[in-house]
């Protein structure tokens, strides 16, 4: 029996496998191979592999946890769960069954793309979702906002500290009327219709097709679009979770630690603000932590 076993071996999974392992706790990742952000060519605000690509920087960190004897890293993915708190199972979609002590529940969300043609093929590139992953490489640029709701405006005031030049999308959403009048005070222009595509011309840059009016052409559309996890586990297990505007997050303690005694989540599967890989690398070594020490005796 493994001490844990942890789903999702993406920054998140391997930064809690390599505090376990570190603490020769016995650890088994189990992963499919499809991080979140494998559609960025490179990653951003991670300190020591700013500017590297993402599966780059899992390559190298599956390559240096290969020194700690007790962690297994597993192409797999996880089926099913039951059990409680020191004996939990879960059964493999290769049919091989494990048990563990605790769980860590990192196997992230996925990305909801909308049905408007250009939009997914542009996912990454020159549509994305975090000024704090590329804001800094567009810095000044002519920035378009795809409205998703009433968090967009926070992001409008956001985006200031990287652009003064920014358009604004509705993409058939009532923008309330108060809003409307900030943004106007703001000279953040107000593009109504829908978007019916969105055409790119390499790099960042993207032009903005719509029902009602001209085209319009940005360097770089930042758009947020719902998101649901990556698998159901969770759903199974009955745990917690969070409404935020754009999916559900699990509910997680300080700890990291789930609604289920024994369980805990990190990465942007149990992070209902911003998620980076920054965050989910910090979020993933602490759920190892403490899973860890939930076990001393």
């Amino acid at each position: 029996m493994d001490d844990v076993i942890i789903i999702g071996g993406s920054f998140a999974g391997l930064a809690a496998a390599l505090q376990l392992g570190r603490a020769r706790r016995k650890v088994t990742v189990l992963d499919t191979g499809l991080p979140r952000n494998r559609f960025a060519g490179h990653s951003h605000g991670l300190l020591g592999h700013d500017h590297k690509p993402p599966l780059d920087i899992l390559a190298e960190a599956r390559q240096q946890l290969a020194r700690y004897p007790t962690i297994r890293l597993v192409n797999a993915r996880a089926d099913s769960i039951s059990g409680a708190i020191d004996d939990f199972s879960v059964l493999t979609g290769d049919g091989e069954s494990l048990g563990a002590r605790r769980l860590i529940l990192s196997y992230g969300v996925a990305d909801q793309m909308p049905d408007v043609p250009g939009f997914a093929e542009g996912w990454g590139t020159s549509i994305v979702p975090c000024p704090y992953c590329d804001g800094f490489e567009v810095a000044g640029q002519h920035w378009g906002l795809v409205w998703s709701g009433p968090q967009s405006h926070n992001s409008v005031r956001l985006f200031h500290d990287w652009t003064d030049t920014l358009t604004l999308f509705a993409d058939g959403h009532d923008i309330p009327p108060d809003m409307r009048v900030d943004l106007g005070h703001r000279n953040i222009p107000v593009v109504d219709g829908r978007i019916t595509e969105i055409a790119h011309h390499g790099g960042h840059n993207a032009t903005v097709k719509l029902d009602t009016g001209p085209n319009v052409a940005v360097d770089i559309l930042f758009a947020h679009p719902r998101n649901k996890p990556s698998a159901s586990l969770h759903e199974s297990l009955g745990l917690a979770t969070v409404d935020t505007p754009l999916g559900i997050a699990l509910k997680v303690d300080e700890r990291r630690e789930t609604s289920m005694p024994g369980i805990y989540a990190a990465g942007d599967l149990a992070n209902p603000l911003m998620p980076s890989v920054t965050t989910a690398s910090s979020h993933g070594a602490i759920a190892g932590i403490f899973s860890q020490q939930s076990m001393l005796v």
